[in-house]
This record gives C-alpha cells, sequence and structure tokens, in this order.
C-alpha cells in the first residue's frame, strides 16, 4: 500500500508540474463568466469512471492527465460529520461494503474499497472531499453535486483548500434565486449552479430569476426534444451560461453519449446540443466529445 500511494504523489506531482504550464483553472473559469473564453468546456462526469472506480483519486488524477477541463463529483456526509465523495446514499453499488454513508464514521468508511466500471473491487478507498479538492488544486475545475443539504460545509472545505475560485457547486433543483439566497449563505465569489428541469411551468422564470447572479450557471434538463421553451434556449445562453448534459437521454431528449458513440451519430446527440450554445457539456465520454469538439474547432 505505501508503494501504491507514494505512486500516486509522485504522478500528482507530475501533472502539477505539466499543469502549471497550461492556464490556470480559476483563471479560466474567471474567463468563462466574462465571456471572453470561447471554447466549450468538457465536464468528465463522476471523473474518468470508464478507466477508473467513479468519484475516485483515481479518476481524478485521469481526468488531469487527459486534459479534461471539469472533473464531476458527488459529495455525502458520514457519521461524524466529515465529507466524502461518494455518489450514491449508500455504498452497497460502489463498493465492497453495504449501508448507509451517514451510518458510517470517516475510520469506518475508509476500510471499504471502491468498485470499478465493471464492478470489480479494486484497492482505492473512498476519498474525502478535501482530499480530493487538495490534489484538483490549481489543476482542473471541479463540479461539485450532491452537497445541496450541506451547501456551508461544501463552501467551507472550498475555503480551507483555497480551491473556491475553480469549482462550481450545484445549489438544487428548481430553487427560485431569490428563495436559495433567503436560505443559504452563499460566499460572494462562489460560482453556482441550479438544474431546471425544462418541463416545468416555470423553468423560464426561475432562469430570468439567477440573471439577477454574476456567477451562477443553469443546467436545464429536458426528457424530450419537443418542448416549445427549448427555443429559448440559444437567447438565454447569450447573456446566462449554459450546461448542457450528453449523459443519457432523460436529461437531453435523447441526444446522448451512446447516440453519438455507439452508433455514431454524432451530428443527432453532441451536434444537436451545440445548437444551444452551451458554455459546458457533461459527458460520460469526455475524451470523445473532446475528439469531436477539436474536429469542429470548440476545444483546444
Amino acid at each position: 500500500m505505501k508503494i501504491r500511494f507514494y505512486f500516486l504523489v509522485f504522478f500528482a506531482g507530475a501533472i502539477n508540474l505539466t499543469s502549471a504550464l497550461a492556464q490556470n483553472p480559476a483563471q479560466k473559469l474567471e474567463q468563462v463568466f466574462n465571456r471572453t473564453h470561447k471554447e466549450i468546456l468538457v465536464v468528465a462526469h463522476r471523473g474518468d469512471w470508464r478507466n477508473a472506480p467513479e468519484n475516485s483519486l483515481h479518476a481524478l488524477l485521469n481526468s488531469i492527465d487527459k486534459g479534461f477541463d471539469m472533473m464531476e463529483l458527488d459529495v455525502k456526509m458520514t457519521k461524524d460529520s466529515q465529507m466524502v465523495v461518494m455518489h450514491d446514499n449508500t455504498i452497497d453499488r460502489t463498493t465492497n461494503g453495504k449501508g448507509k454513508v451517514s451510518d458510517f464514521t470517516l475510520e469506518e468508511i475508509r476500510k471499504f474499497k471502491l468498485r470499478n466500471g465493471l464492478g470489480r473491487v479494486t484497492a482505492n478507498p473512498i476519498p474525502t472531499f478535501k482530499e480530493l479538492m487538495m490534489v484538483a488544486k490549481d489543476k482542473i475545475l471541479i463540479n461539485v453535486d450532491k452537497g445541496n443539504d450541506h451547501l456551508p460545509e461544501v463552501f467551507k472545505v472550498l475555503q480551507e483548500t483555497g480551491t473556491l475560485q475553480q469549482a462550481v457547486v450545484n445549489v438544487g433543483d428548481n430553487i427560485p434565486y431569490e428563495k436559495l439566497i433567503s436560505t443559504e449563505k452563499i460566499p460572494a465569489e462562489a460560482y453556482i449552479m441550479v438544474v431546471v428541469n425544462m418541463t416545468n411551468p416555470d423553468a423560464l422564470k426561475i432562469i430570468e430569476g439567477y440573471g439577477n447572479s454574476k456567477k451562477s450557471v443553469i443546467q436545464p434538463i429536458f426528457n424530450t426534444d419537443t418542448l416549445s421553451n427549448l427555443k429559448q434556449l440559444p437567447q438565454i445562453a447569450k447573456n446566462q451560461i449554459v450546461w448542457l448534459n450528453s449523459l443519457w437521454p432523460s436529461l437531453n431528449g435523447g441526444h446522448d453519449d451512446d447516440l453519438a458513440v455507439e452508433q455514431n451519430q454524432k451530428p443527432e446527440s453532441w451536434g444537436w446540443l451545440l445548437e444551444f450554445n452551451p458554455v459546458f457539456i457533461q459527458s460520460d465520454r469526455p475524451a470523445d466529445l473532446i475528439k469531436y469538439l477539436k474536429e469542429r474547432k470548440l476545444h483546444q
């Protein structure tokens, strides 16, 4: 285990050296909101999970090494109020253990090992949120998901690790901006994102409300591409930062990653999403998506 640990430390150090030559992620995010960054940013959903366990340190290191713009990760709280990186409320699917995250202390939960995409147990432990943010610092943008119930703790970790300016934090689904700021203390320098279901009758009203925030991202989701309000997204994207998902059909009306890769219908999938002028696209096929965007001169 010591050899593995030292290897990861060395690997992270090597990435830190090479990334120093690249653009600082905080500067990149600032340029996005200043509208001076013209590329589409690719977000690796739960990290490079096809080649490493999802939400693992290994997945983060792969994401950095492969040049993904951002890694999406999920956070949960342990019994002793420690934030770990985990998508589900339980550890059943992704580890060799069973039970709720909230039923274990950090010391207890660290004894379990993560499974890879094939369901096989690996040597990777469940990382803490703070550990991953320290490795990500100055190397890659981070999207923090599933932390809606613990926003003060999420922002505290980002502030303690000096990574607040390179992270976008999901604050909830379909929550109006006025309600958000009346119930949560959002740091003035924080970047936030709201998920808006476009089937919601108030979807456009919710999106408009976030126009009052200069550091907010709008994530529209839709299970059909026939909604009339989708026609307004290109205009919305002229004034607000739009994030789209190519993960699975229920989030993009059927214009998903599998359509692009497995069925080789990239114009009908990623090309269709580009018509809405997104700044971010979250994908389970980040390397393939970057290759496609480079061919269209939309990514370096």
